[in-house]
């Protein structure tokens, strides 16, 4: 395979991860697939990061994206149950 097609490749894969990301976030549904909405809060939210108020809202996005992440993990990974027994 040709070093572009791989580069391609990954790419691909990294546009489909960041769309993803607006489906979970339920973004789609919020604004009934709006895509200038959506736009329009992507650019705002940049405008944010921009702003003198970039880095708290990095901290806060990001605390919050984290705890998304982690609740997420914990209902989909199965848990194994260890009952403890009594030794007598």
């Amino acid at each position: 395979m040709r070093i572009w097609q791989v580069e391609r490749r990954k790419r691909t894969r990294h546009l489909i991860q960041l769309g993803g990301l607006v489906v979970k976030a339920g973004i789609v549904d919020l604004t009934g697939d709006d895509r200038t909405m959506i736009y329009g809060a992507m650019i705002w939210m940049a405008d944010k990061l921009n702003s003198e108020d970039g880095e708290r809202a990095r901290e806060l996005w990001a605390g919050k994206g984290k705890e998304a992440f982690a609740a997420e993990q914990e209902t989909t990974t199965p848990t194994t149950a260890h009952p403890q027994q009594d030794r007598a």
